[in-house]
């Protein structure tokens, strides 16, 4: 077979000249920039969360209710107002940040990883291998993966080390079909025959030259998951099956405040604006990378 082995490092050029073009068209777009922004403010307050809560977030203060026991309403020493045990809101909406992005970006670390295995498999080798992981996957998004991640989170012992696992575990299906269709149209380009015809070992033209040309579609999926994961974390918190008090949690928040939402609204709101700033922020920052890396595809709930 005869391949032109110098389309090599044409495509290396093409993929770095695509990449600075691909930065230039996401700062034109202000509501990516808006995104990416809020995204590094939601990191900051996760980093720096010890130094930026000016209370504990677990300490039940004797000041922090009311003569008849009633939550406070936001004070120039409770910024925020107390919850219904007498805890600094806003310190616990601080470390609640940590707890909601950390489970996140765990679990769509690990979604990722094994979507990339099974799809890189499945579209890379095709044949008994391809079928198999695609019959598999079929089976599993038959089931409503919310449904299934909450049955599993109530039968194995609630907390953060499952939650991330649950949702890693049922979060990689249909970013391992995006993957596979890519890798059955990558395997047949040019530069990749030419990396066959020279010898390349297939570890090394999957790891040098077909998955670097598939990191745009799984930048912008896991991105825009991370709104979806956000929300998923604080429903199973919501319904008791989440993150455990006394840590604290934006769904475990929203669940303590809502029996007083008519008396102390705070106890809600604060909570809901963290939830959906962050949901928002995503949104907008995968929206943005779509659009720069001109990724046709849209977005999948987990």
């Amino acid at each position: 077979m005869n391949v032109d082995a110098s389309a090599l490092p044409r495509q290396q050029l093409k993929t770095r000249s695509a990449s600075a073009a691909a930065w230039r068209r996401f700062r034109r777009q202000p509501g990516a920039v808006a995104g990416l922004l809020i995204t590094a403010l939601l990191i900051a307050i996760c980093i720096f969360a010890p130094w930026l809560a000016p209370h504990d977030p677990v300490t039940q203060y004797p000041n922090g209710l009311s003569e008849l026991g009633a939550p406070l309403p936001p004070t120039h020493t409770f910024w925020f107002g107390t919850d219904a045990l007498g805890r600094d809101l806003y310190s616990r909406l601080i470390f609640g940040t940590r707890t909601s992005l950390l489970v996140a970006v765990l679990s769509n670390l690990i979604a990722t990883s094994i979507a990339l295995v099974l799809g890189t498999l499945a579209g890379y080798f095709g044949g008994l291998t391809d079928t198999l992981i695609m019959r598999l996957t079929d089976v599993l998004i038959s089931f409503p993966v919310l449904l299934l991640a909450a049955f599993l989170a109530a039968v194995l012992r609630p907390g953060i080390g499952v939650i991330i696992g649950v949702i890693g575990g049922v979060g990689w299906f249909y970013l391992a079909r995006v993957i596979r269709a890519e890798l059955l149209s990558v395997r047949r380009r040019e530069y990749v025959e030419a990396a066959r015809a020279l010898g390349a070992s297939d570890a090394r033209i999957i790891f040098r030259h077909a998955l670097p040309q598939i990191l745009g579609q799984v930048m912008v999926y896991s991105t825009l998951n991370f709104s979806t994961t956000v929300l998923f974390v604080a429903a199973l918190s919501y319904v008791g099956i989440g993150v455990q008090p006394p840590t604290p949690d934006w769904g475990n928040m929203i669940a303590d405040g809502s029996q007083y939402l008519t008396v102390s609204p705070w106890l809600v709101i604060f909570p809901g604006i963290f939830l959906g700033l962050s949901v928002l922020s995503f949104n907008l920052l995968g929206d943005g990378l779509r659009d720069a890396l001109d990724v046709k595809s849209g977005k999948k709930a987990i």
